[in-house]
């Protein structure tokens, strides 16, 4: 009962700021890795690898589809250069500072 006695009770508006920059950390790697993914023309099968993917392009193409629809890539054919994620990026680590510096 000792043990339960120590834990704490509620949370600090520094542990809620921390685990929302950490959530954000998360998504900027996913971000990442869904940039990485467009480099591989063609993966090979696996179903773990398929859902893995699938939850990394589903996750992040909702957000980066927001910047796709009033910047096109830039060049065409195979070899197009697409800065939206760039600027998603930028945008994310922008609200990230504003929203974390709000909490804590």
């Amino acid at each position: 009962m000792t043990a339960l006695a120590s834990l704490p009770l509620a949370l600090s508006r520094s542990d809620i700021a921390t685990y929302v920059s950490a959530l954000f950390v998360v998504y900027t790697i996913l971000i990442l890795l869904n940039i990485l993914i467009s480099f591989v023309p063609r993966m090979p099968y696996s179903p773990w690898l398929r859902a893995v993917l699938d939850f990394i392009t589903e996750t992040t193409d909702p957000y980066l589809n927001i910047f796709r629809s009033f910047i096109r890539p830039i060049g065409g054919g195979q070899l197009a250069f697409d800065p939206s994620p760039i600027i998603a990026l930028i945008v994310l680590g922008i609200v990230e500072a504003i929203v974390v510096g709000a909490l804590s």
